[in-house]
Parts: structure tokens; sequence; C-alpha cells
């Protein structure tokens, strides 16, 4: 399973990089915004450390606008792939840069019957959010796994990115369900590290090596 990392802060997906954690990077307005710089010099920034899909979301409504924004992110970097919302414009968006061969990712996804249009319309990614489901008394894991059920039915090739994870127990559901991508924000990927057992093991090590070197 790829960790794309949730997030358009440069210096956190530097650090999880040199971890070797990040497979590629999600991005979205409200993630742009937090960053507190331009845009495009934050994706063209983060396209420069990190070598897979870098996620861009277009702002337009109507398809056209999708496909005239998208034309101008994939001028950014090499690696960008650009994020649709699941609306019957933006399908018509990603049927159209399916055949312009530019990637796609289609976010704000919510049931298996979006990510089965989505698969059709030719999205490279679909983005079923998992945790906003759960905040609505849904299992958002159930989802993820109707979606890979279907799409495994009929071969698409469109690969699921696990989005909305909220907990290191998200993203082990994902793993054990096969699912293709998650993308995880920085202090979830960092809980991944932790365990009490790991931390006590360490102490004691190091303990035991100061009575050593006595």
């Amino acid at each position: 399973m790829e960790f794309f990392v949730d997030t358009a802060d440069v210096d956190m997906i530097k650090k999880l990089n040199d971890m070797g954690l990040v497979d590629g990077v999600t991005t979205n307005p409200t993630l742009i915004m937090k960053a507190g710089k331009g845009h495009k010099e934050t994706i063209q920034k983060i396209s420069s450390i990190v070598k897979g899909p870098i996620s861009v979301e277009t702002l337009s409504t109507d398809a056209e606008g999708m496909v005239k924004e998208a034309l101008e992110y994939v001028t950014w970097g090499k690696n960008i792939v650009v994020k649709i919302v699941m609306t019957p414009e933006g399908m018509k968006a990603v049927k159209i840069l399916s055949k312009k061969g530019i990637k796609t990712n289609v976010t704000v996804t919510f049931s298996p019957l979006q990510a089965l249009i989505a698969a059709k319309a030719g999205a490279t990614y679909v983005s079923p959010f998992v945790g906003r489901l759960d905040d609505v008394g849904h299992f958002g894991m159930d989802t993820v796994a109707q979606i890979k059920e279907i799409y495994e039915n009929y071969g698409y090739q469109t690969k699921i990115l696990a989005a909305s994870l909220r907990h290191p127990t998200h993203v082990l559901e994902a793993a054990l369900m096969g699912v293709d991508v998650a993308t995880i924000p920085p202090d979830v990927m960092l809980k991944l590290f932790n365990h009490p057992l790991t931390d006590a093991g360490i102490k004691s090590f190091l303990d035991d090596s100061k009575k050593w070197k006595k």
C-alpha cells in the first residue's frame, strides 16, 4: 500500500519524505491556505521534493473550467494529478482529461456507486472519505470494501485512495483490505511509529547500556 501524505506543509513533507514514508501527496484548497504560500509556488516546491503523484484540486464548477485549470496544473510538475469533485460536470472533465492522458483523482466520494461512475469516466484514483462517513454514522471502511469488490468484479484499473483517515486503525484496516493508497495526515502518519512496548524496550536497553558503560 502506498502512503500519500495529506498536507501542503512543505517542511513536514520533507521530514516525512526523509523517513521514506511518502509515496505521494494530496492537497486541497484548505491545506494550501494553511500552508500560507502561493498555490503554484507550494505545488512546485512539493513536486521538487516528492517524485510520486501530487494531487492538485480544481476550483471550477463546470467541466470547461476544470479542464482549463487542469491544463495549467500539469505545467507545474511532471507528477501532477488533477483532483476533480464528484459531480456530473466533474465526470465530464475526467473523461476529457483521461483521453488527453492526464491523471485524475475523483474527490469527495462517499458511495460505491459514485466510485463506479468515476471508474467508468476513466479516473486514475477515487477518494472515498472514510472519516467523514464515520462522522455521520456509517462505517467508512465498509464503503471502501464495497468499492474494492465492484472494481475487482469488472476489472477497473482506477486505484482506490482511502481518504479522511483519522487514526492508525483506519490505516490498518485499509492495509488489511488491500487498498491501493492511503492518504494520511502527518500527525496520524507519525503515530504509526508508536507502541508502548517499543518505548519500554528502548528505555530498558538504554538503561542497561548505561550500567554496562560503568
